[in-house]
């Protein structure tokens, strides 16, 4: 059994948006929480298993799983007909991941510290920065549609998502806001939008 624990309007609408993608809705149980949010409105909720009260958070079968990347790689896996991904053994599995953990290790970090106004050597050392950023998803994407070529890839789904989340933060690259616009334009991102609406409406 696959339970998906979900609060509408936040990082874990990446999840229901690849679940949507991946036709695996009706494989899972999506139990609806609260969180506490930046604005400070909501609460940490009993009835999420996270430890910190985050979300997603994906439960199958006992086994727990946290953090994005990995429930995105899990659930790639796990339902790989609508090939989201590669599959283990692909000659482009290993690009795949890395874009996955280029997101988490540095994209994630950098859009962070540039909305609060951080910088610092060590931190532009270690992360590196906007420009790098840009350069680096500027460079995959001038020469095809998607970041693995010309198929759309739930690393598209991903490293796009801060971005549409948070427009002022895009790069100013005509290259990077045609991306934007087209891995917005997926029906599943409407889908979602709706769904989080309508759960939104009855909370």
């Amino acid at each position: 059994m696959l339970t998906l624990f979900h609060a509408p309007r936040s990082r874990s609408s990446r999840i229901i948006t690849l679940l949507r993608e991946l036709d695996a809705l009706d494989k899972v149980e999506v139990e609806i929480v609260d969180i506490t949010r930046g604005d400070g409105s909501g609460r940490k909720d009993p009835a999420n298993p996270h430890p910190e009260g985050k979300v997603p958070l994906l439960v199958h079968d006992g086994v727990v799983l946290w953090e994005t990347i990995a429930i995105i790689q899990y659930l790639t896996d796990l339902f790989p007909e609508k090939r989201m991904a590669p599959h283990v053994g692909d000659p482009q599995r290993g690009r795949y991941l890395s874009w996955l953990a280029w997101y988490a290790g540095v994209v994630e970090p950098v859009l962070i510290a540039q909305a609060a106004g951080v910088s610092h050597p060590y931190f532009d050392a270690t992360f590196r920065g906007p420009t790098e950023m840009a350069a680096r998803l500027e460079n995959a994407l001038k020469d095809s549609p998607y970041l693995m070529g010309e198929h759309y890839s739930a690393a598209d789904l991903l490293l796009h998502s801060p971005f549409a989340w948070y427009p002022a933060a895009t790069p100013d690259s005509a290259v990077i806001k045609d991306w934007v616009e087209r891995c917005g334009a997926r029906p599943s991102l409407q889908w979602t939008a709706d769904f989080d609406a309508r759960v939104a409406a009855v909370a």
